[in-house]
């Protein structure tokens, strides 16, 4: 009795499996394009075995980076981990030109790494602000 049920479960489960494979194979069989056509480009005709579905945009898209593609977010989530080391160069530096209260000198470094983080935000800035090219 328990073999019967466990069998018939196991029939229902992969049979369930097997439904959305068929969907999904009927689909493809139908033949369904989506593409993206520019400005006055022609849409390809659809034809007995293929569906097409055309999306015109504007001419000024053609070159462009898709959507999916351009950097998004914060500054901070766009920098490159190689950027982010960076700043752990100078971890524990001590003596002249470090920056630090500890050591002979270490006052020494201070105005050079403000100048040096001036700058580099400035560019950064410079960098973010401009519009891509188009």
């Amino acid at each position: 009795m328990r073999l019967a049920i466990i069998l018939g479960a196991a029939a229902a489960v992969t049979a369930g499996l097997a439904f959305p494979q068929g969907a999904a194979q009927a689909q493809a069989q139908r033949g369904i394009a989506e593409i993206v056509v520019f400005g006055t480009d022609p849409c390809p005709r659809s034809s007995d075995d293929k569906i097409v579905v055309c999306r015109r945009l504007d001419e000024r898209f053609r070159y462009r980076m898709p959507e999916a593609y351009r950097p998004n977010g914060s500054y901070q989530e766009r920098q490159s981990w190689a950027q982010r080391a960076k700043s752990l160069e100078t971890v524990g530096r001590t003596g002249i030109n470090s920056c630090s209260p500890v050591g002979p000198g270490g006052h020494t470094g201070c105005l050079t790494q403000v100048i040096n983080q001036a700058r580099n935000e400035r560019n950064a800035q410079a960098d973010a602000d401009t519009p891509p090219p188009q």
